[in-house]
């Protein structure tokens, strides 16, 4: 795992074995962070990472000078993970929520500039998530959604869907 810009870039993390998460490959990280570097200015950036697993994107959004991150993962070992990582690269703006991710959504009140999820593949209420931002205005006005998911599920009807990428077998959905 790369850190693909910023003030870590080029570093590598390796994730310990009894790490679960499919990361996002680096080739389709730096793709959608070229998208976003056309969009956003990361240092103004209020982050919210959901389904965090290795911290990646949280990392990467620290990397890029974002002040304010907030990662909910749930699994024990990827937590600590986390925060070992932020501990040994001396990261401060990454708040590290432990929870399952539904919970966090429904309880939060914060509103974010920018949200990535990332669940598992197989997750049953994959589809849900985007009604389940909106529903909750999470994001601020001029806010984007981007969520990874299978090639099989494609959001392209959803009121809020505005593009798609892909990178390789990596599928992000875009909604504002």
């Amino acid at each position: 795992m790369r850190i693909v810009s910023g003030k870590f870039k080029g570093r590598r993390i390796q994730p310990p074995t009894n790490i679960t998460a499919r990361p996002t490959t680096d080739f389709a990280k730096e793709g959608i962070f070229n998208v976003l570097n056309n969009r956003v200015d990361f240092e103004e950036l209020n982050v919210l990472d959901l389904f965090a697993g290795t911290g990646a994107i949280s990392i990467e959004f620290a990397s890029r000078g974002s002040q304010s991150i907030t990662c909910v993962e749930m699994s024990n070992p990827h937590a600590n993970f986390i925060r070992k990582v932020c501990k040994d690269l001396d990261i401060d703006s990454i708040n590290l929520v432990q929870g399952d991710v539904f919970k966090f959504l429904k309880s939060c009140h914060t509103k974010f500039d920018l949200i990535f999820a990332d669940p598992p593949y197989e997750l049953p209420t994959l589809k849900t998530l985007p009604d389940l931002i909106f529903e909750k205005e999470l994001l601020k006005e001029e806010g984007i959604f981007v969520l990874e998911h299978p090639s099989r599920i494609s959001f392209e009807v959803h009121p809020r869907f505005t593009e798609h990428r892909n990178y390789g077998n990596v599928n992000f959905s875009f909604f504002e």
